[in-house]
């Protein structure tokens, strides 16, 4: 998932979800990693409905604006007709670059994040955004995490930068470092731009994820 909460923070949300709702998602059945079944059984047709919606808008939205990396990959996927199955998109990417989908219940505590992503491993919220919140939503969900997240991960280069990066993170989380490291995750990974040789193009996932955004 692209971004990532504090364990402070992480716990005190959790300790009050019951109450306010701060924190989406069903943490019940998680293991010691937040790692949960995807149940991809369990999606509702008017989910994949929205998925579908969700995934035309920015196809239409990319070209031109995304980079060639990101598109080429998102096609090869074949996602467009309904929520993924994550141990269907892990067969492929672990073939190409190494790499594991983990479905989670939503945000995640910082080291559990980049211990994740330091052995190749990226964390996917399971839960899709409601109606209401097709144009805009807070938390990270699958759309944004899958959509956004999954396709450039089947670069080699990328592949290994974000390994490096979950790396970086633990040895930032006894440094006091990690805001920075926050900082720069969240104007690269998530809101990136990058210059190629047709200009400049898009490979932020919160960007890529996001119609107004992307725009």
């Amino acid at each position: 998932m692209g971004i990532s909460i504090s364990t402070d923070d992480f716990f005190a949300n959790v300790a009050a979800k019951s109450d306010s709702g701060a924190l989406r998602g069903d943490y019940t059945h998680a293991d010691q990693q937040y790692v949960v079944c995807q149940q991809w059984d369990a999606y509702t047709p008017q989910q994949h409905a929205l998925w579908r919606r969700l995934y035309e808008r920015q196809a239409r939205l990319i070209p031109g604006r995304a980079c060639d990396v990101f598109i080429d990959s998102l096609k090869a996927l074949d996602v467009s007709q309904g929520i993924p199955r994550f141990a269907r998109a892990t067969e492929a990417l672990y073939k190409a670059t190494g790499w594991q989908l983990v479905a989670v219940p939503g945000l995640v505590p910082d080291q559990t994040f980049f211990e994740h992503l330091a052995n190749r491993r990226f964390p996917v919220t399971v839960w899709l955004r409601e109606e209401h919140e097709f144009d805009y939503i807070v938390e990270p969900d699958v759309f944004h995490d899958f959509f956004g997240h999954v396709p450039l991960l089947f670069n080699p280069v990328f592949a290994d930068h974000l390994q490096e990066y979950g790396k970086g993170g633990l040895k930032a989380l006894g440094l006091n470092g990690l805001a920075c490291l926050a900082r720069l995750y969240w104007y690269t990974i998530e809101f990136g731009l990058i210059q190629s040789p047709q200009g400049l193009r898009v490979y932020g996932a919160g960007i890529l994820s996001s119609g107004g955004e992307l725009e």
